[in-house]
């Protein structure tokens, strides 16, 4: 199933892509798309509607990010080896980690807004695996049970923020805006392999980043395992799983993102992302 929230920001509903790509409301099976929606009964009730006798809804809504009530946003850094590469480090013998903010989610084709003070706006297309079951110490074997789905993520950073200002990483990945998630939410049955997927990027139709998640250095599997012996992991978290080769700061020179440019992204079975990107 692709499942997505429609409307104006802040008053979506819940709605569901069907076999035709059309839009067709949800509203009659659940009140919003909640980390409860995702448990395996709640999924169970999903699979049972009657998804072709649901109202489609007409026009171009917007949508919004796929999931209400995302929990924490944990990040990864580093997990292809040719971005690594590019940005001059080693490939990490052990995942990176990272916070994104919560303040940061937006709408899959919604504005980017460049903060006051930035010089140095990126973007990084990634693949996020969405937990449907809570997680604690959980081994390789039993890690993808508690994954519920798939989305894409947007990674953008303030490379300032994030390298010449001190402190940590997460203080230049979580401005507002920062994390635009979707299209849609996408639940794992229908995905499949989460390591056969491309990966890309464009900006104003230029290609910047095409990549595969079979180069991940640590897969989903791994990611979700190493992450819960640190921290619980509970329905309606997030895990991004890092980006490929092909960020603007990798570029020599780096080639950062101005207002009016146009990033679109996007993977396999998941969709597309396209956001302008505005000065604030």
């Amino acid at each position: 199933m692709k499942l997505v929230r429609y409307g104006r920001a802040g008053a979506e509903k819940p709605g569901v892509i069907d076999a035709a790509g059309a839009l067709r409301d949800l509203s009659r099976v659940v009140k919003d798309i909640t980390p409860d929606v995702l448990s395996p009964a709640g999924l169970k009730r999903l699979r049972g509607a009657k998804i072709d006798r649901l109202p489609i809804v007409r026009g171009h809504p917007r949508l919004g990010y796929p999931l209400a009530a995302i929990g924490k946003m944990v990040c990864i850094g580093l997990n292809y080896s040719d971005h690594a590469r590019e940005v001059g480090r080693p490939a990490p013998d052990e995942p990176t980690l990272f916070i994104k903010a919560n303040s940061a989610l937006n709408g899959p084709y919604d504005p980017i807004v460049r903060p006051p003070g930035a010089s140095k706006l990126d973007y990084e297309v990634e693949l996020a695996a969405v937990i449907g079951r809570d997680a604690r110490n959980v081994s390789e074997t039993d890690a993808m049970k508690h994954v519920a789905a798939y989305t894409i993520v947007d990674d953008v950073s303030e490379r300032a923020f994030q390298m010449e200002r001190g402190g940590t990483t997460t203080k230049g990945k979580s401005a507002d805006t920062f994390a635009p998630v979707g299209p849609w939410l996408v639940t794992a049955d229908e995905v499949g392999d989460p390591q056969s997927l491309e990966v890309w990027t464009t900006v104003n139709g230029e290609a910047r980043q095409r990549g595969h998640t079979k180069d991940m250095i640590f897969s989903v599997r791994a990611l979700v395992a190493y992450v819960s012996q640190f921290m619980s992991l509970r329905a309606g978290d997030l895990i991004s799983t890092g980006t490929p080769a092909g960020v603007a700061h990798g570029m020599k020179p780096p080639r950062y993102l101005q207002p009016g440019d146009v990033v679109e992204m996007g993977i396999t079975r998941l969709g597309a992302q396209k956001n302008r990107i505005v000065a604030r």
